[in-house]
């Protein structure tokens, strides 16, 4: 992979390592986890419009292009933002964000089923036990890394939710990578994904409280660095490489959730997360490490 892709992704995988910190902080200031993504995709929905318009891009005015931002705006964003909001009050950032990284697993058996060019062989079936060995040590082990208010199970199983969806639409978009251009796609996403998270919120939560400064700059942060510069790096790389090498971010999100959670939130490495979270890495440099072997294989068309 040349240079541009490697910083786009290290770049992502910052904007979305540290938005579990920046959602664990917003719930302590008092923002309600679904009001939370409901303010973030409205905010980067509104800064999308803007983007789109000073650059000359046209709306999407197909129905090819709706249906796109549709299946993204629903499985991109509104399942595993209101999965993964509502599973960091039951779990640190740092555990969350292990299972988010089981998305390059969970995105190599959907590619296996649904892409000619990404099979699924024996060095990433391996990786994907040794992914799920790592799920199941976290799960027996208790642990949450926020002491006896945390309920791993659940924030395990919302979160898984939101991994499923992430990697669905993942293949999604891949399949459909010609017909989209990452800005207009993203802007899209967000529109839509705002009106499905609007929706639950005010069925879930109702109309969402005030915001003190302190929260809105949380949520600015979400937006930004957290929520449109790491899609619109995803997209792009996602037009220029495999959808399995695309979730290389999973390498380095859970490493920063971790630290920052700890350093920033003063959270606890506990030992089921680290063995847990170990075999979990072990599993994705398994797999990812599959991938680029098959794609470098002259027997690959």
């Amino acid at each position: 992979m040349n240079t541009r892709i490697w910083l786009a992704i290290g770049v992502a995988a910052l904007g979305w390592g540290t938005s579990g910190v920046a959602q664990r902080a917003a719930l302590a200031d008092g923002i309600p986890p679904v009001a939370m993504v409901a303010m973030r995709s409205l905010m980067a929905t509104i800064l999308l419009i803007a983007l789109v318009r000073l650059s000359g891009r046209p709306l999407p005015n197909t129905r090819q292009a709706w249906k796109l931002g549709v299946v993204m705006g629903l499985l991109n964003l509104a399942v595993p933002f209101v999965t993964m909001a509502i599973a960091l009050q039951f779990a640190s950032a740092g555990f969350v964000g292990l299972i988010i990284a089981l998305i390059p697993l969970a995105t190599a058996v959907l590619a296996h089923f649904s892409l000619d060019n990404e099979p699924l062989h024996g060095a990433k079936t391996i990786g994907l036990l040794a992914g799920l060995g790592g799920v199941v040590v976290l799960l027996l082990s208790g642990d949450s890394g926020i002491g006896a208010a945390g309920r791993p199970v659940l924030a395990a199983s919302l979160s898984i939710v939101g991994v499923l969806a992430i990697s669905y639409a993942g293949i999604y978009a891949k399949k459909h990578q010609t017909s989209y251009d990452p800005m207009v796609l993203t802007g899209l996403q967000f529109a839509v994904g705002f009106v499905l998270i609007a929706l639950f919120m005010l069925a879930y939560e109702g109309m969402p409280p005030s915001v003190t400064p302190w929260g809105w700059f949380l949520l600015l942060y979400l937006t930004i660095p957290g929520s449109v510069m790491p899609f619109l790096l995803f997209y792009w790389v996602l037009q220029r490489t495999t959808t399995t090498i695309a979730s290389l971010t999973a390498y380095v999100v859970p490493l920063i959730a971790l630290i920052s959670g700890i350093v920033i939130l003063d959270e606890r490495l506990e030992f089921g997360i680290a063995i847990g979270g170990a075999l979990i890495m072990v599993g994705v440099v398994l797999v990812n490490r599959a991938d680029r072997r098959l794609q470098a294989s002259p027997t690959v068309v």
